[in-house]
């Protein structure tokens, strides 16, 4: 990264920084407008997230949860002693047999446990009598790399196994977190510790590099104002940056397409159409199906990446219905 670059990343991190102590209305009136295009270049992209710390949640409240879907405000919301960060959600009734481990995103350096795509989750799967364990992981920013994140989910879910009361426990993410999800469970495959029940991933990536788009096919999601783009450069950057060493990135639990994919559960994979992600899910889901393995594969028409994290959005709405569809049926 040039002089110019850094100090530029630097000054917007200091901002983000301060603009997170701002009310929500405020920060949602400043980054409403940035939250969608084209990321900036990697390196300046962790330097802004090391200064800033995260990005600012711009998601609705509880109160506004509530208000919209006031069965949400029934769960039980706890933060157990589970190794890593974690908040624990369980119906206020009686609960099913499923139980989720959840992940969320953040492209490995950001994220956090009151993000919508973690903390709505829990607290709708929980109203629809679906228990939800949602985890935090160490991010790859300060010199942190590939394995402490993969480690902390494992922990959550050796956790999980050893103290939630569940018929099937199964293991989820979404993109990063649908990554993590992946690795951990070929890790669990491998003599980690027990298995879970099923996958559940929400527009994830898998390989360090995206594999090949059809030029126009991905124009047009570049071009789409409304959406994240990832360019295939950017995510082999990230890739890059989240390995910390070349061997790393073939590394089948870092990027779960690498290697052997027998004895992966059953996964359900959920897509974007408006997402450069899905060529890894859709490459990955074929690489399973090869495998021997069961995939049940959905793709939300116009939505872009991140959907779950707009739980007022009918993409959001309708991918958490599926997820709860897919949960059920154990």
């Amino acid at each position: 990264m040039g002089e110019s670059a850094r100090a530029g990343a630097t000054v917007l991190g200091y901002a983000i920084r301060v603009l997170g102590k701002l009310p929500r209305p405020a920060r949602r009136a400043v980054l409403g407008r940035a939250t969608a295009g084209e990321l900036p270049p990697v390196p300046d992209y962790v330097r802004m997230m090391e200064i800033a710390g995260d990005m600012p949640d711009t998601g609705p409240t509880d109160g506004e949860l509530f208000a919209r879907f006031p069965e949400l405000a029934a769960v039980e919301v706890s933060e157990p002693a589970a190794g890593v960060p974690a908040r624990l959600y369980r119906p206020a009734g009686e609960s099913g047999a499923s139980t989720l481990v959840w992940v969320h995103g953040g492209a490995f350096v950001g994220g956090n446990l009151r993000m919508a795509e973690s903390h709505w989750v829990g607290l709708a799967l929980a109203a629809r009598g679906i228990p939800v364990l949602a985890l935090d992981y160490r991010k790859a920013l300060h010199g942190v790399r590939f394995p402490a994140a993969s480690d902390d989910v494992l922990t959550g879910w050796t956790w999980a196994v050893e103290n939630l009361p569940a018929d099937h426990l199964h293991l989820g993410g979404a993109s990063a977190g649908g990554n993590l999800a992946a690795g951990v469970a070929k890790r669990l495959r491998d003599g980690a510790g027990p298995l879970p029940a099923s996958l559940v991933l929400a527009y994830p990536v898998f390989h360090a590099e995206l594999p090949e788009w059809n030029p126009t096919a991905l124009a047009a999601i570049r071009d789409n104002p409304g959406v994240v783009y990832f360019s295939p450069d950017w995510v082999r950057d990230m890739s890059r940056h989240y390995a910390g060493d070349a061997k790393i990135l073939e590394d089948p639990y870092a990027f779960p397409a690498n290697g052997d994919a027998a004895g992966t559960p059953p996964t359900i994979m959920l897509n974007c159409e408006a997402d450069t992600l899905r060529s890894s899910a859709q490459v990955w889901a074929e690489q399973l199906r090869a495998a021997g393995v069961t995939v049940a594969e959905h793709q939300e028409p116009g939505a872009g990446h991140g959907c779950l994290g707009e739980p007022f959005s009918v993409a959001g709405q309708a991918m958490l219905d599926r997820i709860t569809s897919h949960l059920r049926r154990w």
